[in-house]
């Protein structure tokens, strides 16, 4: 158990056993300071001297934390993120209007690097969540999908995902935005975009970033450790993600954009999604 610096002590009881009193003299077979407390006591402890009081000065119970510490903030219950009010008219893009993003895409879109690009050009406080950089937070007993998808990879990428769902909404209740990054298909709607409601909240506005195929294959060609892939399960996670046409959320294909280009459409379609929600 762990107690608040200059909280009292706990009371000696059973499992407690008091260290020894500065002056005892412990007897042979004795616990130190237990069975010689009271026949060798130590020199009171010094402190202030009190009115009307010849003993030690009484110590102090800790002060709660102020609800206004950061990191003290209380989350809300239930939909933690509202749906974010339309910028002022004179305003382009999202404006400094508080956000949860969701980018969507293949291995090789980009998200990771446009997502960040996109958090640091904002004029408010942002915050980029990665979930492969949370997933890799695990150093021993890490699971790699790429040695075998199993239930342990499958836990792994829950429990991250639940982790950055918590770190989303504890952001945005101290005020700071946050965009998040994940390959969410579609033909797994609980599992993906359900999940992801369930752990940020029903203001969450997903984006889908798809490029060509030709593109994802050369971006993963450029990669090294666990995050490089297969060709052909790269073309098989693009295939899957051609699902989302058709599914009300706003795509940007970015074969032929650059990251600040990528970037700065994202914001344009984020201010469209918070005039007019997606439904999803």
């Amino acid at each position: 158990m762990q107690h608040a610096v200059g909280a009292p002590l706990p009371p000696d009881g059973p499992g407690h056993l008091p260290g020894p009193v500065p002056g005892s003299i412990p007897g042979p077979g004795t616990t130190p300071g237990w069975e010689h407390q009271a026949q060798h006591p130590g020199p009171a402890p010094q402190g202030p001297p009190t009115a009307g009081w010849s003993g030690p000065a009484p110590q102090q119970a800790p002060m709660p934390p102020s609800p206004d510490t950061t990191g003290h903030v209380q989350l809300p219950p239930g939909g933690p993120v509202p749906l974010p009010a339309p910028p002022p008219p004179a305003d382009t893009g999202t404006g400094a209007a508080p956000l949860a993003v969701l980018l969507i895409g293949p291995a090789g879109a980009g998200k990771t690097t446009v997502a960040r690009h996109w958090a640091r050009s904002r004029r408010v406080p942002t915050a980029h969540i990665s979930l492969d950089d949370v997933r890799e937070w695990v150093c021993s007993g890490f699971a790699d999908p790429q040695s075998g998808w199993n239930d342990q990879s499958e836990a792994q990428y829950r429990l991250a995902r639940r982790t950055c769902g918590f770190a989303a909404r504890n952001f945005l209740a101290n005020g700071i935005s946050c965009i998040l990054d994940d390959a969410v298909f579609p033909d797994r709607p609980v599992v993906g975009l359900g999940g992801w409601k369930r752990h940020v909240g029903p203001g969450l506005l997903p984006v889908v970033l798809l490029p060509g195929l030709e593109i994802v294959l050369e971006r993963n060609a450029a990669r090294s450790g666990n995050r490089r892939l297969s060709d052909e399960e790269v073309a098989s996670i693009h295939g899957r993600m051609a699902g989302w046409y058709g599914s009300g959320l706003p795509i940007i294909d970015n074969s032929q954009c650059d990251v600040e280009t990528t970037a700065r459409i994202l914001d344009d379609v984020l201010a469209r999604a918070i005039a007019s929600p997606p439904a999803w």
